[in-house]
């Protein structure tokens, strides 16, 4: 198969056109999201375009150097988003986090390029970055539902965690059902958008390939197993997380910090 055709510049900014119809109804309706979706785009194309042009860089050099300070600045970035953007405390979380990405990072990698793909060099850089990248977005994603779910049902709810260590509970036994309601609102969306993978949705990854010519075959088999790789991935840093994160939140009697 011959390799994907490429888009022009001037293409590229035709395709910039079409945002003014999702723009108008922003107006019509007054949402008052303009600027926020410009704002979006631009930073979107931007932060592309240098990946773009890092990645040609990175993908010729091939270092081990590079490639392990491109995961660590990208764990980092994702540790501090997953804070931000969950709203709570840098000082309770960062090491939780931290500690959780980066062991689930590192063991799908192991898994994920060591045993299933096979490939010679583990630290390929064609393999490495962007399978990391994927683990990490969907991570993120995964971590902001689950923490936020977690400390919302644990506010509203504060007096039955009380009640249950009052009356004898270990702290994981009162904060069980918080786990579970946690847990069930974090990896539901992931599992029904699992259950309609090649049926509903053609996965990102799986059109680029074909886009790029590989064969459909070879780029369904490599959706699998990112598909494998990312279900594990957002299930065990999830858990590790929650974890991690209430050894830090809660004191030596079982009192909240924050």
């Amino acid at each position: 198969m011959k390799g994907s055709v490429d888009i022009s510049w001037i293409n590229i900014a035709f395709g910039y056109l079409i945002l003014i119809i999702p723009f108008l109804l922003f107006w019509y309706y007054k949402l008052n999201l303009i600027k926020d979706s410009v704002i979006a785009i631009i930073r979107m194309t931007l932060q592309l375009y240098l990946l773009g042009f890092y990645l040609e860089y990175i993908f010729k050099l091939n270092s081990i150097l590079v490639n392990i300070t491109w995961i660590i600045v990208m764990i980092f970035i994702s540790v501090y988003t997953t804070i931000k953007k969950s709203k709570v405390h840098f000082k309770f979380y960062f090491i939780p986090l931290l500690s959780s990405l980066s062991f689930v990072v590192i063991l799908t990698l192991l898994y994920f390029i060591g045993f299933m793909i096979g490939v010679k060099y583990f630290f390929n850089t064609r393999y490495l970055i962007p399978i990391v990248g994927i683990l990490l977005g969907n991570s993120i994603q995964s971590n902001i539902i689950a923490l936020n779910s977690f400390n919302s049902k644990l506010k509203s709810e504060y007096n039955l965690y009380q009640f249950a260590i009052a009356n004898g509970a270990s702290k994981y036994d009162a904060l069980l059902p918080f786990i579970q309601h946690a847990l069930r609102q974090a990896l539901n969306p992931m599992i029904a958008m699992t259950a309609v993978v090649g049926l509903i949705s053609i996965p990102g990854m799986m059109t680029g390939q074909i886009l790029g010519g590989s064969s459909p075959i070879v780029a369904i088999k490599y959706q699998i197993i990112t598909m494998i790789s990312i279900f594990f991935a957002k299930a065990l840093v999830i858990v590790l997380t929650l974890n991690f994160t209430n050894r830090f939140i809660f004191d030596e009697l079982g009192n909240k910090r924050v």
